[in-house]
């Protein structure tokens, strides 16, 4: 088993992965940037070292501090938890080349499935349902034929996106050319590679994904699938598990998903998204990392995702085979931003001058504040994700309504009220919802008083 792990990362993940750390009895080395010298992970973990100064690129994007932090720490794993460097091949190699375990699939699993072009034909080749358009990265007058083949509306996607960046929708063919370029001038700013593939536009869809565990030894599980339909602009707000899928398609989805991983030889946790509509499921990529939602599959199956990834990374095999898996009840998880909703969803960080979470069965509360912490300005603006489990899914909507009332996050405003809209919303309560939900409910979410 691992001795003694880094944590590439900061906030409520660093937390997370320390704790479960902690249970394993292994030892923990935190690293932060000059701006997360109080927060809590620095001072849970059995050593902390500074990478850098605030900005990320100077700190947790630092991949030369990291593995230095790694080297002289005698850490002998990096875990990367989400964001920053936790799918960047080039990181994975990095440590593979020093010796550190990557808490993660092998660096040239995350470059393949990172490559959403690459991606797509890996899945086609496994027979896993893709999303209509090209096979791989195309040119201009490629693009136009499969335009001629698939109709609009369509997306141009960059091969090397992620986030919504390096993609246009594009509603009639003469839209197509100037959508093209426009597509592949963003990839190039943001991700330096130019690529776009094309797939058809499936309007208002449900996002369900289904997480997968996969050990060196060739034994591949499900834990279920997660419904992160409710959005805001291609970023999750509310997560549940399980979702409101017939059976028939949540089992095609399972099967569909763990071939997928099998395909790719997949090792450690992961997560195979899709998008559903009236006629079916289509992949539309592979997550190769641990997920901010990973709490309600683990609230509805009692299995430690954190803790898996530990004893996969360690060479164990794995803990469990899919008949063992149960799914219990309904979970939900809404996500804390410290963000003003009604002027745009603006970050506000900032002090929290008092903290209080509510206690009881099935509520969990993930997140790195604390009273008198100052939430720095340089980081993402998710500050903590809350996480209810009930017997059904309205005993687990009733329970978050109930726990967001009771929650205090003082000195700060944040997206709390803005979340209680959405679960007393009706059709939200009824799950008649797609990721288009918020957009076409936004105004009558931010009437609540503040």
């Amino acid at each position: 088993m691992l001795q003694r792990v880094l944590i590439a990362n900061r906030g409520e993940i660093a937390v997370r992965i320390i704790r479960a750390c902690k249970q394993l009895g292994i030892e923990t080395v935190a690293v932060y940037s000059l701006a997360d010298k109080d927060s809590l992970h620095v001072h849970i973990a059995d050593e902390a070292v500074c990478i850098g100064g605030n900005a990320a690129s100077a700190s947790y994007l630092n991949m030369e501090n990291i593995i230095s932090a790694a080297v002289n720490t005698g850490a002998e794993a990096i875990h990367p938890g989400f964001g920053f460097l936790s799918e960047n091949s080039t990181f994975a190699k990095l440590c593979e080349d020093v010796g550190i375990i990557f808490i993660g699939p092998d660096a040239s699993v995350i470059e393949k499935m990172g490559d959403k072009a690459m991606a797509k034909k890996l899945m086609i080749e496994a027979e896993v349902p893709v999303v209509p358009g090209s096979e791989g990265e195309v040119s201009l007058e490629e693009g136009k034929q499969v335009l001629a083949e698939i109709g609009c509306p369509l997306l141009i996607k960059a091969s090397a996106g992620g986030g919504g960046r390096g993609m246009r929708i594009v509603h009639h063919e003469s839209e197509f050319e100037k959508a093209y370029y426009a597509a592949k001038q963003e990839a190039k700013a943001a991700f330096t590679n130019d690529g776009v593939y094309i797939e058809k536009l499936i309007t208002n869809p449900r996002h369900i994904e289904v997480q997968i565990l996969a050990d060196r030894y060739g034994n591949v599980l499900h834990l279920g699938e997660r419904d992160c339909s409710i959005q805001r602009r291609n970023q999750k707000v509310i997560e549940e598990a399980p979702s409101s899928l017939p059976d028939t398609m949540r089992n095609a989805m399972y099967e569909a998903a763990v071939k997928a991983a099998r395909h790719v030889n997949y090792v450690n946790a992961g997560t195979i998204e899709f998008v559903v509509d009236e006629h079916g499921f289509y992949f539309i990529e592979m997550n190769t990392r641990i997920q901010v939602e990973h709490p309600v599959t683990e609230m509805i199956t009692g299995i430690d995702i954190v803790r898996e990834q530990l004893r996969i990374a360690g060479g164990k095999h794995l803990k469990h085979e899919q008949s063992d898996i149960t799914f219990n009840g309904h979970a939900i998880e809404v996500r804390i931003n410290a963000e003003d909703p009604k002027h745009n969803f603006r970050p506000n960080p900032g002090l929290i001058e008092m903290l209080h979470v509510p206690q009881g069965l099935g509520i969990r509360f993930d997140s790195g504040i604390y009273t008198d912490y100052e939430i720095p300005p340089f980081y993402d603006s998710m500050i903590g994700k809350v996480i209810a489990h009930g017997y059904s899914r309205l005993d687990a909507i009733r329970k978050m309504r109930s726990i967001l009332e009771e929650l205090v996050i003082e000195g700060i405003p944040t997206n709390q009220s803005f979340l209680t809209m959405i679960l007393m919303h009706p059709d939200f309560v009824k799950g008649d919802f797609d990721t288009g939900f918020i957009a076409a409910n936004l105004e009558g979410l931010l009437t609540y008083e503040t």
